[in-house]
């Protein structure tokens, strides 16, 4: 599908579903939920579907009560993939990261359009928006409203959730890929009514005692630093998880906070899920996280903010983790 042929399919109206990939964080949901308000203002029936929950910290969002998730709603997902006429697939290139969506929707025979900003594209796609240098999807879905010719239909909705998605996945703008144009796009959002300070405060300033207890847990008592390294790791058992109720989203931007320290390059959080061990690895400068978490951890991501996963114990993936340091210690100490 050209170009031509995508602004000509939506010059009428359509039936649109709408998804990204599981556990969504702040620009996955901010770039759906873009996307959905643009298409209705376009004159659309869109629908947007998450293949799970996704954290408190956004269901202040506009259009967030409209959002169908898996599988309370699966019946009815079921039956709008099938009867739809296009499938945008947001933030994620590979099946996969739908994970109980997954196989429904490589069987969907509605074309698909990919707009993301993850490295290796699997290739489902009948037209694309790829950009791995973008910092975030948020910011193709304003240069998909550009390209569309549509800046014009931009309001306070779409602002604010494009916005979202930027300062989310960008670390409130402090990543080496926001460009000046990032922030020529944040002018143009304010211009639109974006209240910027507001969604800080919903994002970053919602916690509840219970979470914020278990963060100061975690810098206390969980937080291992290794300076012969430049690393640090942060580990965290299941019963843990359970005594503090973290729930989806609780554990957002807490990988981050050994990076505060000026002698660390490197950081891990390591959370034991039950049925798999999951991590989240960041790091600064010019350290590959992707290449890290991919190496020894069957994840990717972005060159500063990646994940991973191991299908052993919480100490297991512990000890792989000091595994790459060893062989990553000549990259790491070079910073």
């Amino acid at each position: 599908m050209q170009t031509e042929e995508l602004k000509e399919f939506l010059s009428t109206p359509r039936k649109i579903f709408i998804t990204t990939h599981a556990k969504p964080d702040g620009d996955a949901l901010g770039s759906s939920l873009a996307l959905y308000h643009y298409l209705l203002k376009k004159g659309h029936e869109p629908t947007v579907v998450s293949s799970s929950d996704y954290g408190m910290y956004l269901h202040w969002m506009p259009g967030s009560p409209s959002i169908l998730c898996l599988p309370e709603s699966r019946e009815k997902i079921m039956k709008l993939l099938a009867e739809t006429d296009l499938i945008f697939c947001l933030d994620f290139n590979n099946y996969q990261r739908t994970e109980h969506l997954a196989d429904a929707l490589r069987k969907a025979t509605a074309p698909k359009v990919m707009i993301d900003h993850h490295l290796e594209p699997e290739g489902f796609d009948a037209w694309r928006m790829w950009n791995p240098d973008a910092c975030a999807t948020a910011e193709l879905i304003y240069k998909f409203m550009d390209m569309m010719g549509d800046l014009d239909l931009m309001d306070k909705d779409i602002a604010t959730c494009i916005y979202t998605g930027l300062v989310t996945d960008s670390g409130s703008f402090r990543y080496p890929n926001v460009t000046a144009n990032v922030h020529r796009i944040v002018a143009s959002l304010m211009d639109a009514g974006l209240e910027h300070s507001s969604v800080h405060t919903h994002v970053f300033d919602t916690f509840t005692e219970k979470r914020l207890r278990f963060f100061g847990l975690c810098m206390k008592n969980k937080l291992v630093i290794f300076p012969e390294y430049r690393a640090a790791c942060i580990s965290v058992t299941r019963e843990e998880i359970k005594e503090y109720e973290i729930k989806t989203g609780d554990t957002e931007g807490l990988v981050n906070y050994p990076l505060m320290l000026a002698d660390v390059s490197l950081a891990a959080l390591i959370i034991d899920r039950e049925h798999i061990i999951k991590l989240s690895i960041r790091s600064k400068g010019s350290f590959p996280a992707n290449e890290f978490a991919g190496k020894y951890f069957e994840g990717g991501g972005h060159h500063n903010a990646a994940g991973g996963s191991h299908k052993g114990t919480l100490q297991g993936a512990v000890d792989l983790f000091m595994k790459g340091l060893e062989e990553y210690k000549p990259l790491l100490l070079s910073m």
